[in-house]
């Protein structure tokens, strides 16, 4: 069925850069929200919902102090009100998936260098992503739906704000800018760069989320992680940086699983989001359990 791209073309006529463009739309995809390629202009509309949890006064700083951290594509024009931004298209980059990690020879390296220019740039993101407070917000959003948590989600919670807090905290690392949602898809892979797209949920913030949070959401085994890992150092990780890596592997499942279910309780049609959130907390609680994650928070507390 062809889609009804009408109100994509009104949305076009309101941007200035894509001023008179009538050519074709080709659809890029997206969990949360509709992205396009008109020509040589990268064009996102927000979904339905997102206003919920995302400030798109937020993402607007972000993506242009990305760009200007050369992470990210220049962004074109960018509404506030509305969230629709346009950027300039990279038409010689792939988009990455958990696949296309694995195929591509060096890309775990690449993202891990463009993780490091983002994070030693400077650049000051205005909002601060912090972990515990970012659950308490969603599990507010969801207590006004009508969605169930799986079952034991308020205990991994307690155990997680009373072991693993405490160690982050105990040699917390300076809070940098973070993309703090590193989707594969949110990379595009020149072969010799990589790109990051994607500003919603960045913010200032623990840098080694970034690190782990790619590694859950790529599937890394433990060569492509170590590639990232060292590309990111320029050499082995102390057992401390790679224990935080750790820990954020397992928390990074414990946040998006509320975040998969706002998705369901708002109706989002793109994946099965009762599944996803279901078979992240499993992935959460399956880790915080092992041995070596005891271990790794071990090192982390020091």
């Amino acid at each position: 069925m062809t889609e009804d791209l009408a109100d994509v073309r009104a949305v076009i006529a309101s941007i200035p850069v894509l001023a008179g463009y009538t050519g074709p739309l080709q659809r890029m995809g997206g969990l949360t929200n509709r992205v396009y390629r008109a020509g040589e202009v990268c064009l996102r509309i927000p979904g339905k919902g997102t206003e919920e949890y995302i400030s798109r006064a937020n993402e607007a700083v972000a993506a242009r102090e990305a760009a200007r951290a050369g992470v990210s594509p220049q962004v074109l024009h960018f509404d506030d009100a509305t969230g629709v931004m346009a950027t300039r298209f990279l038409a010689d980059a792939v988009t990455m998936s958990p696949e296309e990690f694995r195929a591509r020879p060096g890309s775990p390296a690449r993202a891990g260098e463009a993780f490091r220019r983002l994070h030693t740039s400077g650049a000051v993101f205005p909002f601060r992503f912090e972990l515990f407070a970012m659950i308490d917000d969603y599990l507010k959003i969801l207590s006004t739906k009508d969605v169930d948590l799986p079952a034991g989600y308020h205990d991994v919670v307690r155990e997680a704000d009373e072991t693993v807090r405490a160690a982050l905290a105990a040699h917390p690392l300076p809070i940098v800018a973070c993309h703090c949602d590193p989707l594969c898809e949110n990379f595009l892979d020149t072969g010799e760069r990589m790109w990051i797209v994607d500003w919603e949920y960045s913010g200032m913030n623990d840098p080694m989320w970034d690190l782990g949070d790619l590694s859950v959401e790529g599937g890394f085994d433990a060569a492509q992680e170590n590639e990232m890992l060292r590309a990111y150092f320029g050499g082995e990780p102390s057992a401390g940086d790679r224990g935080r890596v750790v820990i954020y592997k397992a928390m990074c499942d414990l946040l998006w699983t509320l975040w998969g279910l706002i998705q369901l309780a708002n109706g989002n049609p793109a994946d099965d989001f009762r599944a996803y959130a279901d078979n992240r907390f499993a992935r959460c609680r399956a880790l915080m359990e092992t041995p070596d994650f005891a271990r790794h928070v071990a090192a982390v507390r020091g």
